[in-house]
């Protein structure tokens, strides 16, 4: 789709991260992160394919000691082309070893890892190579002197928290720069960003982070992730979730086809939530409807299908789409393209779907 909402896209600073491209005008980026152990070369190389193949744009890995900047050269070696993402805290020298050895992203907040001249080393690392610095700012890891000056990680606390970490970028003439504020706090995440969008024009990766895991992670996410998008702020995201890292990208994906913000193809499922007039068991028919087309790689086609569980709103709605059915008793009418083409008994109405939509 990647129509609805992109008109009101802030067009920030373009910044080129390996082969993907944020900022501007360009497809909102899905990231995750690894959860392996990035000493583990061949769990790393696995799970980072697989976030690949699964649709994820950026992929970040922690780099907690020189040893596991290894890791990096060797996931290159392998082919990887997905860009990486060095995720440092306090060593300076593992920012340099990691631009080095051909990261396409370092993310560090400025202000952990030392001195000035510490930070003047990386930029000038990260300039050679032309590598961006992603800043990373969390509601749980302000600066001491402005928690105090907020009271809490308030949104106002976090931006300033940021800008304060670009300035020493600045300094030595770096602005190859992603900001990241994230909160735990919904509100307060969206809110910061809409204050840096109005004080800068650096791109910037959005998520509520800490969210959680299963419905109340997911719901985080989309609120905080989707609110931010629809105000015209924000150029990556991550959908942060205590679950498989791959669950990420596919929520990440749920909320831009939402959207119409998605640059993938994907089908848009529209199904009624049931009630008394509903006479065929459509919430097991819509589950085993998503599974199958999951099953058969349909998921990518770009059409419309409906899944209506009565004839008061069913045949309408199901006309709209490029396919569905509307149920009836034991039964539902296949329609195409606003046609009703025929009737399939309830056991067989998956499969029927499922065979007409191989067709299109």
């Amino acid at each position: 789709m990647f129509t609805a909402y992109n008109h009101m896209r802030r067009g920030a600073k373009e910044v080129k991260i390996g082969r993907v491209t944020i900022g501007g005008k360009n497809p909102i980026a899905v990231q995750s992160m690894t959860n392996t152990d990035t000493l583990d070369r061949a769990a790393t190389f696995a799970q980072v394919k697989a976030l690949e193949d699964a649709g994820c744009d950026i992929v970040r890995i922690t780099a907690p000691s020189p040893e596991s900047v290894q890791t990096f050269a060797y996931l290159k070696e392998m082919g990887i082309t997905v860009p990486l993402v060095a995720d440092i805290h306090f060593d300076y020298r593992i920012a340099l070893e990691c631009a080095a050895a051909g990261v396409d992203k370092i993310r560090i907040n400025p202000g952990n890892i030392g001195d000035e001249s510490r930070v003047k080393r990386v930029v000038e690392a990260c300039n050679a190579r032309n590598i961006p610095i992603r800043i990373g700012v969390n509601g749980g890891s302000l600066e001491k002197n402005i928690l105090a000056k907020y009271g809490a990680p308030t949104a106002e606390a976090l931006a300033e928290s940021a800008m304060y970490h670009a300035s020493l970028l600045e300094k030595f003439d770096f602005n190859n720069i992603v900001l990241s504020v994230k909160s735990s706090d919904v509100a307060a995440m969206s809110n910061a960003n809409e204050i840096l969008a109005d004080r800068c024009n650096y791109p910037l990766h959005i998520g509520v982070t800490e969210a959680g895991g299963g419905s109340i992670g997911l719901v985080k996410g989309a609120i905080g992730i989707g609110g931010t998008l629809m105000r015209g702020i924000g150029d990556t995201v991550r959908v942060s979730l205590t679950a498989n890292p791959l669950d990420e990208v596919e929520a990440a994906h749920q909320i831009l086809s939402a959207l119409g913000m998605s640059s993938r193809r994907r089908m848009n499922i529209v199904s009624c939530p049931t009630c008394g007039r509903t006479k065929i068991d459509l919430i097991s028919l819509a589950k085993e409807f998503e599974d199958a087309a999951r099953r058969e790689g349909l998921l990518e086609k770009d059409i419309k299908v409906a899944l209506m569980g009565c004839v008061v709103n069913g045949p309408g709605e199901a006309r709209e789409a490029d396919i569905g059915i509307a149920g009836g008793v034991g039964e539902a009418v296949l329609i195409k393209k606003g046609e009703v083409v025929e009737k399939i008994s309830e056991g067989d109405i998956i499969a029927r779907l499922i065979d007409e939509i191989k067709k299109m």
